[in-house]
This record gives structure tokens, C-alpha cells and sequence, in this order.
């Protein structure tokens, strides 16, 4: 059942909403508490995560980290979901 359920996901449009949902709970962890207190939105298309922020320095900070984002999320979803990092 379980690797039906994984195949299903695999498969349909759902897991990139689903890796979302898992990134937003852990992300004040990956990321710490001052940038997740001021990222807005988090969104995954394809192997793209797209980060959302109204502030501009944080902007510029994470434009800086992208590799590093890339890896952490990664490591937080157990695979390697993410080659890009988009901040808006």
C-alpha cells in the first residue's frame, strides 16, 4: 500500500504541494527564525522552490545562499527534489 500511495504521488501533480507543506513546517528549522519570520510564501514547480519576500535585504541574503537553501531543503525532504531557487 504504501509503495502504491508513493507511486500515486510519484506521479500526479500533488507532490510538489505536499514537499511544500514539508519544507513550510521545517523551514524556520533549515533556515532559523528571523528569515522564516519574514519569508511570506514558499512554493515548489517542478525542481524549482520559489521563496516569496516583501523585504529587501532578506531578498539579497538568500540570493546569496541559494546553494546552500538547495542542500538543506534537499536534505530536509530526504531526496533531491530542488536544483533551483527563485526569490520574489
Amino acid at each position: 500500500m504504501g509503495d502504491a500511495l508513493k507511486q500515486f504521488l510519484n506521479q500526479s501533480r500533488l507532490k510538489g504541494s505536499l514537499q511544500a507543506l514539508q519544507i513550510e513546517d521545517v523551514w524556520e528549522k533549515i533556515m532559523g527564525k528571523t528569515i522564516a519570520r519574514y519569508t511570506d510564501k514558499i512554493k515548489i514547480h517542478g525542481h524549482t522552490l520559489y521563496i516569496s519576500s516583501t523585504v529587501a535585504p532578506l531578498k539579497q541574503e538568500l540570493l546569496y545562499q541559494k546553494e546552500k537553501i538547495i542542500q538543506r531543503v534537499n536534505e530536509a525532504l530526504g531526496e533531491r527534489v530542488i536544483r533551483e531557487v527563485v526569490i520574489q
